[in-house]
């Protein structure tokens, strides 16, 4: 055998140690094993960076290297690595029974073992009005049945956890399921034909009311259901049963779906309603009067403020409003407000401004009280360049100090009356025999300079505004006498002591409460109106962040 020097690397140090390997007889398999070992392809690579790394020659940044591979601590930590890696983490769970009943064909028996903590199963059940059996109705999506992909629609549910549910109610059933923790065994016999997955489908609603499943007789299993707010943006994942969706709230880190009553059953829920008088019609409700914006003489033509004109400071038409005049479109018109009262969702996307694009219409709705021809008075006069307001239309001779197209658009009551004929006017009303009115081409005008248009109109004229031209930003002002008596704790004592509301405050209450009932499923951000300078404080924030901020807005105004 040669003699090593202490010159020999490792690389020719295995080279001779695996030349000198004869088989012997007695120990063959042996000898044959340590030559397959050595002749690996990959020990010689790793014996020759050993070799490398070991070398005189080697950089400081190697022998660094491997100064580190050598300490204890790295050794330490790559055996901990070994260790963790060589356990098995997942959940242990008890062998399945061993007394399967016999008389079902063995291929026709599935058990199904699922690990649920406290969240619900995620599948509601039926009994089947023919065969009188216990199916699974529906699997909701990110539930601990429809994760494991074991359990399907249409499954018969035999026992669970060892108890046999063929005669139970589903509600019975469903309390088992309810009280069980950890893991849980259901034995099922298949559907005939197992549905495919059904194919995740996203689609963002915004709700149009309020939703307690708790209150909800109809739905077939109230822990499944999911409640929501009026406004919230919802993820409908699953539209396949036509009468009960499967949803999400957008921002809940909840991923399993739930239960909500689907567009079609809420329409013939309402329509049952309406029609038995359980729920008023759009005809039957006794409007209150809304925000005026002026009622002084000299309001006509004093529209000045810190020195700049501001158009559109009109008198109150609204008090002497009189009936539509002729309009063809009347009594669409009326039908399509009436179909708008069935508020139940409304499709939507998310939409950030583009620079490129005109700015959205600004929309300001008050109850009486609010004052908003100030407040949109005082936007456009600390910013002229970058907000305007709509020149309004008048049959009213012009004076002699106004100019066309400046303080009003002077027309003809022949021409005014024919742009009411063609809905050229948002809205309009008749003040001492002069007809006043804000056109949609006067809101054009300002949009298609680049400026924030600002408008203040009765809540009806928004759905004539709803599109995807305008694209309105709705804001509702308050009064904050209303919303301090509303929101001050008071204890029983107190509230028999409260000084009674005058008439005056009465009427900005139901105004205010009615916008809110009837139009709230419409507004985008709502204010608080103390005085003149806190109200444009926070309107002023609203507007700031309407050109920056992802807004959800009606999918037809994106696509």
């Amino acid at each position: 055998m040669p003699v090593l020097s202490e010159d020999s690397g490792l690389h020719e140090t295995l080279a001779l140690l695996t030349s000198q390997l004869r088989p012997d007889s007695n120990h063959k398999e042996e000898m044959g094993f340590l030559r397959d070992v050595f002749s690996e392809k990959s020990l010689s690579y790793l014996m020759k960076v050993m070799e490398e790394l070991q070398a005189a020659s080697v950089r400081s940044e190697e022998r660094e290297l491997l100064q580190l591979l050598s300490t204890p601590h790295l050794r330490a930590m790559l055996v901990v690595h070994d260790t963790v890696a060589q356990k098995n983490f997942d959940p242990v769970l008890p062998p399945l029974p061993d007394n399967i009943d016999e008389d079902f064909d063995e291929e026709s028996v599935k058990i199904v073992r699922l690990v649920k903590n406290k969240e619900p199963l995620g599948a509601t059940i039926r009994r089947d009005e023919h065969s009188g059996a216990v199916v699974v109705a529906r699997i909701m999506r990110g539930g601990a049945a429809d994760r494991s992909g074991l359990v399907h629609v249409g499954d018969e549910l035999r026992e669970v956890n060892g108890i046999t549910v063929l005669h139970k109610r589903p509600d019975e059933i469903s309390q088992i399921l309810a009280q069980s923790q950890g893991s849980i065994t259901l034995k099922i016999i298949p559907a005939t034909q197992e549905e495919d997955r059904l194919k995740e489908s996203k689609v963002f609603m915004r709700a149009l009311f309020h939703y307690n499943p708790r209150e909800d007789r109809a739905i077939p299993c109230q822990e499944a259901g999911l409640p929501f707010q009026r406004r919230q943006v919802l993820e409908v994942v699953s539209q396949d049963d036509p009468t009960w969706w499967q949803a999400k709230r957008v921002g809940d880190t909840n991923l399993r779906a739930g239960l909500i009553p689907s567009k079609q059953f809420q329409e013939r829920r309402l329509t049952y309603r309406r029609a038995t008088g359980t729920m008023p019609s759009p005809q039957s409700l006794k409007k209150p009067p809304y925000d005026q914006p002026c009622d002084k003489e000299t309001c006509d033509c004093e529209g000045y403020l810190k020195g700049h004109y501001v158009a559109g400071l009109r008198r109150s038409f609204r008090l002497g409003r009189r009936e539509r005049l002729g309009s063809p479109q009347e009594g669409k018109m009326s039908a399509v407000a009436e179909s708008l009262e069935l508020l139940t969702y409304e499709e939507v996307a998310r939409y950030q401004h583009q620079p490129s694009k005109q700015p959205r219409l600004v929309v300001l709705i008050g109850s009486l009280g609010a004052r908003l021809h100030e407040l949109k008075q005082k936007v456009v006069a600390e910013n002229p360049q970058h907000f305007g307001v709509a020149v309004p239309h008048t049959t009213r001779p012009r004076k002699s100090h106004e100019k066309e197209g400046v303080e009003y658009h002077f027309v003809s009551k022949q021409a005014f009356e024919a742009d009411i004929h063609h809905n050229k006017f948002l809205e309009y009303g008749e003040y001492k025999e002069n007809l006043y009115g804000t056109s949609l081409d006067a809101i054009q005008a300002v949009m298609a300079k680049n400026k924030v248009c600002l408008v203040d109109v009765e809540p009806d004229a928004l759905r004539q505004l709803r599109t995807s031209e305008f694209k309105p930003y709705v804001v509702f002002v308050k009064p904050a006498t209303l919303e301090k008596r509303k929101m001050s704790p008071m204890s029983p004592a107190c509230e028999d002591t409260a000084a009674p509301l005058d008439e005056e405050q009465q009427e900005m209450s139901a105004s205010a409460a009615f916008i809110e009932q009837h139009y709230g499923h419409l507004v985008d951000a709502a204010l608080v109106r103390e005085d003149l300078q806190s109200a444009y404080s926070q309107l002023r924030v609203l507007l700031e962040r309407l050109s920056k901020d992802t807004y959800w807005v009606p999918v037809s105004w994106v696509r």
